[in-house]
Order: structure tokens, then sequence, then C-alpha cells
């Protein structure tokens, strides 16, 4: 199968839903995140600050979270899926040591896009929702039949390469 196509390319039907897809929630993860979409604010890299400010740890920004909605959508649809529009809401903060689970339903299909409604849950409830829309890789060209092997019992031997080969 070609790398740069989904993994079925038939059309997706409207009520078909998506395999979840499981993120540990890492330190790691939150402060790269931040820090990857240039947001600096303390209570995403900072333990001792975010607990001055009221929350009991680091937590996700909303970049974090809307890059990892749309990697769940190229991941179950492909490479060469094209994401035309991530609309998301936040609700439950993602803090370290949790796991987000990723689930999609597709709403709505018109032509080559598709629109995908997303949900994502940890521990304390709902940390996003929100609705993707994308537009599809076409399906891959049948494979032409395989050639037949090409006889290479008549090829002549190879030259030399490198120094020995004698210049």
């Amino acid at each position: 199968m070609r790398a740069d196509v989904r993994p079925d390319p038939g059309t997706p039907a409207p009520g078909a839903e998506l395999p979840p897809l499981k993120i540990p929630i890492t330190r790691t993860l939150i402060v790269a995140g931040a820090l990857a979409s240039r947001d600096f604010q303390d209570v995403h890299h900072d333990p001792e600050l975010a607990r001055r400010k009221g929350s009991p740890d680091v937590f996700m920004n909303i970049l974090t979270t809307n890059g990892l909605v749309g990697r769940y959508i190229t991941d179950h649809f492909g490479p060469a899926a094209v994401l035309r529009g991530v609309a998301i809401r936040l609700g439950a903060p993602n803090y370290p040591g949790d796991t987000l689970v990723l689930t999609g339903r597709v709403e709505q299909v018109d032509g080559d896009t598709a629109t995908v409604r997303v949900a994502g849950d940890n521990a304390l409830g709902r940390h996003v929702t929100g609705t993707v829309t994308v537009t599809l890789p076409a399906a891959p060209p049948a494979d032409p039949p395989a050639a037949p092997p090409a006889d290479l019992s008549a090829a002549p031997p190879a030259a030399p390469h490198g120094p020995e080969a004698g210049s």
C-alpha cells in the first residue's frame, strides 16, 4: 500500500466511527507542545507557578490539543489528507500522568470532503470537543500486474568500482 493514501481508500459514510486514539499525557508533551507553539505562559511549563495560580500542576495548552486532534484525523485518513478546518473547545484540563482518549464520528460527506465530530476525554471528563473538515486523498489507481522477473542469468559481470578498477 502506498504511504500517501489512507488505509481504507473508500469514501467514509456518515455515522462511521473512527477507532479511539489513546495519548499518554506526559510533562514533556505538555512543555514541548507549549514551547513548539510559542506559548510561554508559566502554567504550561512551571509546576510551582501553576500551583500559585490555582492549578495542581502544569496543563496542556489549546494549541497542543489542536495539533493532537489534527494528528488523530491524519492518522486515520492518511498523511495525504488535508485538514481544511479544525474548530475545538476545551473543557477539563490535561495534566501530566493522565491519558487523553480521542474518538470521532463522520458527520457529513460531500464529495472528497468529510466533516468529523471529535471528542477527547481524560480522567477528569471531557477535555475537547470539536469538528474537523478534511479533504480525503483520492483512492490509488489499481496497481498494474507485476512484470515477470528479468532473466539475469545472461547478464555480464559488473565492472569493478573504486581504486581496484585500474583507471
